[in-house]
């Protein structure tokens, strides 16, 4: 149980870099906008499973180095991610042009931008030497539905909330490594 609700909570924290882009999405695509939904959905959906699972067997090849370490090591690398989507969320910058999100390049491009940090979770799952393939498909899923939502919601939110939820998505990163910390300390 504790498995599946840390896998729904990381893919919830993860998938705000999706989510950002999703609306970004849909309010740019005023048209096609079930189209733009099923092919974010499936290729962020996808791209978070699958770099998940990458960065989980780039990190089992070395977790055996870091056990000693490991729960420390998962926690900066949380906080690394989650620092860096706080601080994206932050420093506002230009609002993201999307030509043409169907275009089989650009989705590709956006799917790798936004599943970079789930290589970096899964390297952390690797050296807490979890099992991989459950937070990997509900980060997966969670991803490829909150893609889903977020091109529907892209033309009312967009102006709202911009940027504040990669904000909200670094804050669930940020005190999932306390937790592990606090865990770390009060059970190890």
């Amino acid at each position: 149980m504790e498995l599946l609700l840390t896998s729904v909570l990381i893919g919830i924290g993860l998938s705000m870099d999706c989510f950002a882009v999703a609306i970004a999405a849909g309010a740019h695509q005023r048209i096609s906008r079930f189209k733009t939904a099923l092919t974010l959905a499936v290729f962020f959906g996808t791209f978070q499973a699958g770099m998940t699972i990458a960065g989980y067997l780039l990190g089992s090849g070395f977790a055996h180095l870091i056990s000693s370490y490991d729960h420390w090591v998962a926690a900066a690398m949380l906080f690394l991610i989650g620092g860096k989507m706080i601080l994206e969320g932050v420093h506002d910058g230009d609002a993201e042009k999307l030509p043409d999100v169907l275009n089989l390049i650009t989705v590709t491009y956006l799917a790798v931008a936004t599943s970079i940090d789930a290589l970096a979770v899964g390297i952390s799952i690797a050296i807490l030497t979890m099992p991989v393939l459950v937070p990997a498909v509900i980060i997966g899923i969670i991803a490829a539905a909150i893609s889903w939502a977020g091109v529907f919601m892209g033309g009312k939110l967009a102006s709202l909330l911009g940027r504040r939820v990669d904000i909200a998505g670094g804050l669930i990163l940020v005190l999932i490594g306390i937790r592990l910390l606090l865990e770390h300390r009060i059970l190890g």
